[in-house]
C-alpha cells in the first residue's frame, strides 16, 4: 500500500547535540509541540500527554548518537501512530525533519491542517532553542 508522506523541516542555529537533548526529553513537549497536548507526566517510566481526545502515551526511540527522535503515540482508541523525526547535523546547526504520513481515510484538508500544525511546532522549536522570535 502506497501512502503519501511529506517531509517538513526547519533549520535551527544550535548544535545537533543541544537540539537532540531538548527535543528527545518528553517533559519538553509542551514547550515546542503544544498541538500534541499541554500536560505531560511520567508514570512508572512511561510518558503520557493529555490531549483534547484524552490521554496518550508517547514513547521515544532509545537515546542514540544519530539524532533519531522517532516516537510512537498510543491514542485513547488504542491506535499506535509512528512518527519519524530526525535532527540532522548541518555545520554548526542542524535541520530537524518531521515526516508527516497521510493515514487511511485522511482528507486533503486534514493532511494540510496537520502539515500546518507541524510546521508551527517546528517553528516554535526553533524559537525556543534559538531564543528568538523566528
Amino acid at each position: 500500500m502506497t501512502r503519501e508522506s511529506r517531509h517538513l523541516s526547519v533549520y535551527i542555529d544550535r548544535p545537533v547535540s543541544k537540539v537532540y537533548a531538548f527535543a528527545s526529553d518528553p517533559a519538553n513537549l509542551p514547550q515546542w509541540a503544544p498541538g500534541l497536548g499541554s500536560s505531560v507526566a511520567e508514570v512508572d517510566g512511561a510518558w503520557f500527554v493529555e490531549t483534547g481526545e484524552g490521554r496518550v502515551r508517547v514513547t521515544f526511540a532509545p537515546h542514540n548518537e544519530y539524532g533519531v527522535l522517532d516516537h510512537e503515540v498510543l491514542t485513547p482508541s488504542g491506535e499506535t501512530v509512528y512518527v519519524p523525526l530526525r535532527a540532522i547535523a548541518d555545520g554548526d546547526g542542524c535541520e530537524v525533519v518531521f515526516t508527516l504520513r497521510r493515514t487511511a481515510g485522511m482528507t486533503d484538508a486534514e493532511f494540510e491542517r496537520d502539515a500546518a500544525l507541524i510546521n508551527g511546532d517546528l517553528a516554535l522549536l526553533k524559537k525556543v532553542l534559538e531564543g528568538t522570535d523566528a
